[in-house]
């Protein structure tokens, strides 16, 4: 039995990494046995590009190199952690996936959607999610908690662009779930924290209820 495969997408500041934890630990408290992971990154290899695009270091490269470098660690995080733990009936709660491509390097880079898309072909194939959320906040507001977050870290590559770049994300964001409407949720992240878990818990629920009986923690009660 297949494990069931969500993600999480949205601008920086929108809360993604928080909300996918909160329903990680609502679905282990139902006994369901849940792996979760991020990208760029989630498996060794992936960890590793993660670094390069994070810093930097690819960015005078042009935009197509950064999206065959994501291909690349989104193939290796694939192999090594999503498709062993859905084969095992576990379910993946994925921080950023395709659509962070589609966005970022599709929309404001101006990649050839494509090329995007036959890459997704060669690496993802049928592993897509199975819902997708889409946390949606103002591009102001979403720098300024990632600004907060950060504290006095310095700005990773993404986080360092300009304030028009953000806003552009947010359009590419918005029509994606809007082209998508029966995988993806959109969400108005300007609300509190627990209004926006149950909302997304509220969804979770009506996958859950059309979906067989998930697999069980080991050591559960049956």
């Amino acid at each position: 039995m297949r494990g069931r495969f969500i993600t999480f997408e949205g601008g920086e500041g929108s809360g993604k990494s928080t909300q996918a934890t909160l329903l990680t630990k609502r679905l282990r408290a139902r006994t369901i046995d849940v792996v979760q992971t991020r990208e760029p990154g989630g498996s060794p290899g992936a960890e590793a590009i993660r670094h390069v695009l994070l810093s930097g270091a690819a960015k005078p490269l042009g935009a197509d190199t950064e999206t065959v470098l994501l291909a690349a660690a989104r193939d290796d995080h694939l192999n090594a952690t999503i498709r062993p733990a859905l084969d095992r009936g576990i379910w993946v709660i994925c921080d950023r996936f395709i659509d962070s491509t589609r966005a970022y390097q599709g929309v404001l880079g101006e990649v050839d959607p494509r090329f995007i898309r036959g890459l997704e072909r060669i690496t993802v194939g049928d592993t897509t999610p199975d819902l997708t959320f889409i946390l949606d906040v103002p591009a102001e507001m979403g720098m300024r908690r990632a600004a907060q977050r950060r504290g006095i870290a310095r700005a990773d590559r993404f986080e360092n662009e300009a304030l028009a770049f953000h806003a552009r994300l947010r359009e590419a964001y918005l029509q994606i779930a809007a082209d998508e409407p029966n995988r993806c949720v959109l969400i108005d992240a300007r609300q509190s924290k627990e209004r926006i878990a149950d909302t997304i818990w509220a969804a979770v629920n009506r996958m859950l209820a059309s979906a067989p009986a998930p697999k069980p923690l080991e050591g559960a009660r049956p």
